[in-house]
């Protein structure tokens, strides 16, 4: 019995080193490219945007793709590793084929770069996150306490990229290239499936055929999900694209304004580390329904008291509520999915009714809230986000249908739960 906690427990932590070395990389590249393509590869604005619409362009199909992929491999590495391999490319193609190729064609290198950095990032993404999720219910370990390591990651990340970009720009891609190998060794020689536990997590993949697939688009509480995807977790970035424009304008200098925010985020990221190990206890004793539900409420009171904020005080305390979102969200979507949803179409859900859904909603609504922005002011344009968020969390609470809580990993037993 020692021996088998031993193993659970050492089998454990390649899965947080999964997380840390992708979301580093992710950190590093959402947060510094943007920085790089103006100073370092002399892009204009229409151009380095024309890279984040391909990325954003091609998610919409990479994810379903690999959403199904993922479903037919289960614990399979062969896409994973794909992805992971690839990411070790980051370094060598931003050190020598972009400069060269910007020298040919602009909208070429974007279109390139679009493509590769989706085909790692914004497709791969629902990757990972499903291979560890399966991971935790064959295993027996919480999702959330992985997902600790790409917490932890996006601290480092934004502290440690900032110090690279100033030593040498390129070296914050070469930062990802390291990160990639590491990636890789963890998993293709760490990260251990209990593989006599694998049908609990849709192990059996050869029952898993189109059919299956396409009686998702016919049940109701998948597009329920979508809907509560599509007006919540989608605003939750489209409210954050442009807040520290409206959080500057609660400091006389923009340099006080930035040096506030960058401690203010700081805060939050540490704040969402730490509730991470708990979470799971929290969501196990309120249902991962719930804690979706609660998601919404806590962000429908976030971007509307954003709005209503008398001082900078409560800016930044409603601000420090998203280090609260974050753990509650990624904890009760990825059991929420297992508990309502056939575990042999997990990672299709996962990619359909959140990457998917959030992609298209991000990209109509990113326009839309950027003219209201210029229209009728940042708290007006809060009001109507905050509405948006209200009633798709209403919709949420009438109609998403109850998980089932010992297929969730919710409770323990052989009983349907509630």
């Amino acid at each position: 019995m020692d021996t088998a906690q031993t193993s659970k427990k050492k089998d454990f932590w390649g899965f947080p080193v999964t997380h840390f070395t992708y979301f580093f990389q992710w950190q590093i590249i959402n947060g510094y490219l943007t920085l790089w393509l103006e100073q370092v590869g002399h892009l204009n604005g229409t151009t380095a945007g024309f890279v984040f619409s391909m990325m954003a362009f091609m998610s919409l199909i990479f994810q379903p793709i690999f959403g199904i992929i993922s479903d037919k491999l289960v614990f399979r590495k062969n896409l994973l590793a794909t992805i992971s391999i690839a990411s070790i490319l980051i370094g060598p193609y931003f050190q020598w084929l972009f400069m060269p190729l910007v020298h040919v064609n602009s909208a070429l290198v974007a279109v390139i770069t679009g493509v590769f950095l989706s085909f790692v990032f914004n497709g791969g993404v629902s990757v990972i996150e499903q291979y560890v999720q399966r991971a935790s219910l064959a295993n027996g370990f919480e999702y959330a306490h992985s997902r600790m390591g790409g917490s932890l990651a996006g601290a480092c990340a934004s502290f440690a990229g900032g110090k690279l970009f100033l030593w040498t720009p390129n070296s914050i891609f070469w930062a990802c290239s390291v990160m990639g190998v590491i990636l890789v060794c963890t998993v293709l020689f760490s990260d251990k499936i209990h593989m006599e536990n694998a049908a609990a997590a849709g192990g059996d993949s050869d029952s898993l055929d189109w059919s299956l697939i396409g009686q998702i688009f016919k049940i109701r509480n998948f597009w329920i999900l979508s809907i509560f995807y599509i007006g919540t977790s989608a605003l939750y970035d489209v409210f954050d694209q442009q807040f520290i424009i409206f959080f500057k304008s609660y400091f006389h200098s923009a340099a006080a304004g930035t040096s506030a925010y960058s401690y203010m985020t700081t805060a939050q990221i540490a704040l969402e580390f730490l509730l991470m190990f708990p979470m799971p206890w929290l969501i196990n004793k309120i249902g991962s329904r719930n804690g979706l539900i609660a998601y919404g409420v806590i962000l429908c009171i976030r971007i509307v008291g954003s709005a209503l904020s008398p001082s900078v005080v409560w800016v930044i305390i409603l601000r420090l509520l998203a280090g609260f979102e974050m753990p509650l969200v990624l904890t009760s979507i990825m059991k929420y999915i297992a508990g309502a949803f056939d575990v042999r179409v997990y990672a299709t859900v996962y990619a359909l009714a959140s990457n998917f859904a959030k992609q298209i909603s991000v990209f109509i609504f990113s326009t839309v809230a950027g003219n209201l922005y210029d229209s009728i002011g940042f708290q007006h344009t809060y009001f109507v986000l905050g509405a948006i968020v209200a009633v798709a969390t209403i919709i949420a609470a009438l109609f998403l249908t109850k998980e089932n809580r010992v297929q969730a990993g919710e409770v323990k037993g052989t009983s349907s739960g509630n």
